[in-house]
């Protein structure tokens, strides 16, 4: 599977943990950033221990570009709250990006919703939760069915909206 990733400054902590989770589990981790370009040269964050501000759109834009276009299976975004990240790839067409807080929110947006986007806070959530979210959501199947009619529904939608 291949796995686009990418978060701004108030994510960079929780992304370095997902790609090391992903990493060892075989996934193919394309890093869309951001990393030193809101660090220090030596890679840490600059200025008293926190990353430099970046802005969450452009990071947002690249993950769900390259989902839009298919050049990933799936994305995930991070950014403090996982709200900006997830309205940003939302305006991406076939992108269906999921702002999780949880284990139940990343199965059900998966089996459901069949979310191509896991959006995720690296400030509300905690690194445990959002590690085992990403392991629900990455292995959840999309159930179909019923699911499926009210997905045509959506895109319908975002094509009328063009």
């Amino acid at each position: 599977m291949k796995v686009a990733i990418g978060c701004d400054h108030g994510g960079l902590e929780l992304k370095e943990g997902i790609v090391a989770l992903l990493g060892s589990q075989g996934a193919e981790i394309i890093d869309m950033g951001t990393g030193g370009d809101c660090c220090s040269a030596d890679g840490k964050p600059a200025a008293a221990g926190r990353p430099v501000s970046v802005d969450y759109p452009d990071y947002g834009a690249k993950v769900a570009g390259a989902v839009s276009a298919g050049e990933v299976d799936k994305g995930i975004l991070v950014c403090g709250t996982g709200i900006g990240m997830s309205i940003v790839a939302n305006k991406f067409p076939g992108v269906r990006a999921a702002l999780c807080h949880d284990a139940f929110t990343a199965r059900m947006s998966r089996m459901h919703n069949d979310a191509n986007i896991l959006a995720i806070g690296g400030r509300v959530t905690g690194r445990e939760v959002a590690l085992d979210m990403v392991n629900i959501w990455l292995s959840t199947p999309f159930e179909g069915g019923r699911h499926q009619r009210r997905l045509d529904k959506i895109s319908d939608i975002e094509k009328s909206a063009r």
